[in-house]
């Protein structure tokens, strides 16, 4: 059964090919969205915004992303000719989650070098698996979308001034700062938000569109063998008279 997976995936352009690819990818997508989403949602729901908690929660969420990208990436995407640009980004975002961890209290030029490094280098990474990929499997433009973001991501941490700071009075009088650190860890919350809500919509539309062809190839097939059955009695009948 392996085999006859893996033959199907290789045949892009069929029916059965395209089914097979979109079966690999929609629950690579959807897991995939799931530290994102909840990176998200922790720097959302919290307003400290300091370096030591950024570096903190990218650290919790590239150590689980490594790990879940590894896996899916081995298992499930053999046959889009992308893994080894996927294995290389768990690695990659591996180190990162680790380095963010471990020097959690380098402060703010820590972290804007643990962001943009990051973005740069799995940007760059997402966007050849899509390159490499195109016109071989269906996720290939979801990657190359993914890809450019992450790059423009980095260039948004790059604009921010590291030393950047000011003082204003929110509506109920009390007064608070807004520094580099709180811009590039909102950003990093908005970048995790919209690419788990693009990874699930990608993901969900690929599993709808293996059942919708599915169901149109066993309707394909139910039309040829009505055609083929209601075909053989004429067959018959040119054939008797024939011989008559």
């Amino acid at each position: 059964m392996a085999q006859n997976i893996a033959r199907d995936s290789a045949k892009p352009h069929s029916v059965e090919g395209e089914a097979a690819q979109r079966a690999a990818y929609w629950p690579f997508a959807v897991v995939r969205a799931v530290p994102l989403a909840a990176l998200a949602c922790v720097i959302a729901f919290t307003s400290n915004h300091a370096p030591a908690f950024g570096l903190l929660v990218f650290g919790g969420f590239g150590i689980v992303t490594a790990v879940l990208l590894g896996l899916l990436s081995w298992f499930r995407l053999g046959q889009s000719g992308a893994r080894p640009f996927f294995l290389a980004q768990a690695a990659v975002t591996l180190v990162f989650g680790v380095l963010a961890l471990v020097f959690r209290a380098g402060g703010v030029p820590f972290v804007f070098f643990v962001f943009t490094a990051f973005a740069i280098i799995t940007g760059f990474l997402e966007l050849a698996s899509g390159i490499r990929a195109r016109r071989r499997f269906v996720a290939a433009r979801d990657w190359m979308t993914i890809g450019g973001f992450t790059v423009i991501v980095a260039i948004a941490f790059l604009l921010v001034p590291p030393g950047y700071t000011q003082s204003f009075k929110d509506p109920d009088g009390v007064t608070r700062v807004l520094d580099s650190s709180v811009i590039v860890v909102g950003i990093l919350g908005l970048y995790a938000g919209i690419c788990a809500v693009f990874l699930v919509i990608g993901g969900l539309s690929a599993k709808w569109g293996t059942q919708t062809q599915n169901a149109a190839s066993v309707n394909q097939a139910s039309a040829e063998q009505d055609s083929a059955s209601q075909a053989g009695p004429v067959q018959d009948s040119a054939s008797q008279e024939h011989a008559a």
